[in-house]
C-alpha cells in the first residue's frame, strides 16, 4: 500500500550532513516535474562551484527557480513537488538586503501552510556550536532557530540528519 507523503517536510542538518541529497530523494519519489526553488546567490568562484555541484547530480525533470528574497512568493506560485533549498541562506540574504524579518518570516508561514505540497524545506541547523563572536553572527543564529522552530511547529514531518542518516524528529500522519 502506497502512503502519500508528507504535504510540508522540515529537513535539517549541519554542513554536509547530507540534508539536501535526502530532500532530493524525497521530491524525487514523487512525479515529476520537480521544481527547486534555490536561495544561493553565487558572489564568488567557490560558491558557483558548490551551486554547480548541486545542480549537477539532481537529475532530469527538474526545473530550478533562483529567488534569493522572493521566496513566499515562489512557495504560493508554485505547482506539484517543491525543494526549497536552503532556509539558511534565505536569511542570509534577508539579513544582508536589511529586510524586515518578522513579515518576511510571516510570509513564508502562510506561503509553506498554504502550500499543496508535497514541499520539503531544506536548512542549516547553527544552534548545536559555541557562541559566535560576533552581534551579526549571533542574531543569525538566533533569528535562523527562531524561523526553524516555527516551520517545525506547522510542518508534519522534521527530519535531522547526521553523517547522511536522517532521523525522524517528528511525524505527523
Amino acid at each position: 500500500m502506497l502512503v502519500a507523503p508528507p504535504r510540508m517536510t522540515l529537513v535539517l542538518g549541519g554542513a554536509r550532513s547530507g540534508k539536501s541529497r535526502y530532500a532530493e530523494a524525497l521530491i524525487e519519489a514523487q512525479p515529476s516535474p520537480w521544481l527547486y526553488l534555490a536561495t544561493g546567490q553565487a558572489f564568488d568562484d567557490e560558491m558557483r562551484a558548490r551551486i554547480a555541484l548541486h545542480g549537477e547530480r539532481r537529475r532530469q525533470g527538474w526545473r530550478t527557480l533562483d529567488v534569493p528574497l522572493a521566496l513566499p512568493e515562489a512557495i504560493s506560485d508554485a505547482r506539484g513537488p517543491v525543494l526549497v533549498d536552503c532556509l539558511t541562506l534565505w536569511l542570509t540574504n534577508l539579513i544582508l538586503s536589511e529586510a524586515e524579518l518578522e513579515p518576511a518570516f510571516g510570509a513564508l508561514l502562510d506561503a509553506c501552510g498554504a502550500a499543496p505540497g508535497p514541499l520539503v524545506l531544506v536548512g542549516n541547523e547553527v544552534g548545536l556550536g559555541i557562541v559566535p563572536e560576533n552581534a551579526l553572527a549571533r542574531r543569525f543564529r538566533d533569528e535562523a532557530g527562531r524561523l526553524h522552530q516555527r516551520l517545525a511547529a506547522i510542518a508534519d514531518r522534521v527530519v535531522l540528519t547526521v553523517a547522511g542518516l536522517p532521523m525522524t524528529v517528528k511525524e505527523c500522519r
